[in-house]
């Protein structure tokens, strides 16, 4: 899968759109819809990052739900 393509699905687990992602993640917007676009490609390990944060919040938010 290519890395910008990597982005968009991640993005989308998280039904959020560009700007609140951006935001969420620190990461500037334009560089968020620039790796969308494929104008930029981001290092390889970029999108492992954000899916392990991604899923480190999911479980602490499940956690927290069974508390």
């Amino acid at each position: 899968m290519e890395i910008q393509n990597k982005i968009k699905e991640l993005r989308a687990q998280t039904g959020m759109n560009r700007k609140e992602f951006s935001i969420h993640l620190g990461i500037p917007l334009r560089t968020i819809e620039d790796w969308e676009a494929g104008r930029r490609t981001p290092p390889d390990y970029i999108p492992r990052l954000i899916a392990y944060q991604l899923k480190y919040e999911k479980l602490i938010k499940d956690t927290n739900k069974t508390e």
